[in-house]
This record gives structure tokens, sequence and C-alpha cells, in this order.
């Protein structure tokens, strides 16, 4: 279910030299703020949870999610190369879940590391905050790349799409409307942080249990349908 060509050709895809200098920025601004902040403030426990939550969370995960979702499939769907990689004698599952497995990894290195080093140098690590946002956004990474690697196989608009639901749906909605947060990524993930913080610090409107089932589920089935779209879009090549 691992196939290596493929995953090179993605990786190769993913970290050309203009992808990577996007996926670059945004850790790269988060670690600078994460300095600025801590030489102003000095350590503070909010503090740290604010920033992490507020911009490593909430937005810098999601859109490098975007990136590397959609940018895992979705060019090679719109430039019509992704003939040559369905002639080949490699199951349409094979296919998915080894591009899925580069865009998640991907994800995490961008995300995860700069979330953490940033937690580091805003406090320290106090009240186990750094890891509690890391685990968040490595367990965020994996839905985030699911769902946005299903968009990029079945749109033409995948980056539009995702960053709608990332900055539109979460960011605003989310902070508006209780019932959006339900159906938030990101308040699955902070479920899990808060299970490993333990503290007040960091919160979710939704229960560890159901954020869990969650975030299974929505990764399974993205993952499963985006086979499925593939599978289709190759009978209808043959055709």
């Amino acid at each position: 279910m691992y196939d290596p060509t493929v995953a090179r050709l993605t990786y190769r895809a993913l970290l050309g030299r203009r992808r990577a200098l996007v996926l670059g920025a945004l850790p790269l601004l988060l670690i600078v703020i994460a300095a600025v902040v801590r030489g102003l403030t000095g350590a503070d426990d909010q503090t740290a949870a604010d920033v992490l939550g507020g911009f490593a969370l909430a937005t810098m995960v999601p859109i490098i999610g975007v990136i590397a979702g959609t940018g895992a499939i979705g060019p090679e769907i719109d430039d019509g190369s992704v003939v040559y990689l369905l002639a080949k004698p490699i199951g349409r599952p094979t296919i998915i879940l080894t591009k899925l497995v580069v865009a998640i990894a991907v994800t995490m290195v961008f995300s995860a590391v700069p979330t953490l080093i940033a937690g580091l140098v805003l406090n320290g690590n106090g009240q186990q905050i750094a890891v509690a946002y890391t685990v968040a956004a490595l367990v965020a990474s994996i839905a985030y790349t699911a769902v946005f690697l299903l968009l990029g196989t079945v749109s033409r608009h995948a980056v539009v799409f995702g960053l709608v639901y990332a900055l539109v749906w979460e960011a605003l909605f989310g902070s508006l409307v209780a019932g959006a947060r339900t159906l938030s990524i990101q308040q699955w993930s902070l479920a899990v942080a808060h299970r490993v913080t333990g503290g007040d610090l960091v919160t979710s409107d939704v229960g560890l249990t159901t954020a869990t089932v969650l975030l299974v589920a929505v990764t399974v089935l993205a993952t499963w349908y985006a086979g499925q779209k593939l599978r289709s879009l190759t009978l209808a090549g043959e055709e």
C-alpha cells in the first residue's frame, strides 16, 4: 500500500524550490513572533497558549495542510500528467495512500516541529503547553491533509475551497457560531491538547472521545473517497 516511486515523485513535487519557500514562510514567521513576544513579555503560560493556539494551530497548520494536501495530487490532475501515473501497474488505493503519507509527513515537519520550537521559546514548555500544541498539530496534520487531498482529487479549485474551510469556516464561523466549532478539525485537535496539559490553558468545545472518533472517521472516509474518485477518473480516461 506504499509505493516508493510515487512517494519520491510526490516529495519532489511538494518540496520543489517555490513550494518549499511557501511552506517554510509561516513556520519561520511563527518562530520570529515567538522570539519577539518572549523578548517583550518574558515567559508567560497564557501568552504562549494564545500565540500557539491563535497562530500556529488556527492559521499555520491548516494552510500548510492545504498546500501539501492539494499539492500532492491536484497539479497532476490539472495538467493531465496523472494519466501517466495511472497507466502504471499500481493500485489506485496505493497511489492515494502513498501520496497521503507523504503529504502528512511534509505537513507534520513544517507545522509540528516549528510549533514545538516556538513553544519552547515562549515559555520553555511550562505546563506542557509546547508539547500539547505540538501533539495537536500532529493530529490536525493527519485530518487536514486527508481532507485537502480529497479536495485536490475532486476539484480544480481545491486550494480555494481549502482556504475557505480553514480561514472562513474554522476561524470566522468557529469564533462566532458555537455549533460550527463542533465540526472543526481545530477543535478536535484541541481536545487532544487539553488532555495532554490537563489544565484550563488549552480548552475545546468537543470532548476527547468525540474528537478522536471524528478525527479517525474524517481521515478514513476522506482517504477512501479520494481513492474512489481516482478510480472514476481512471475509468473516464479509459473510456
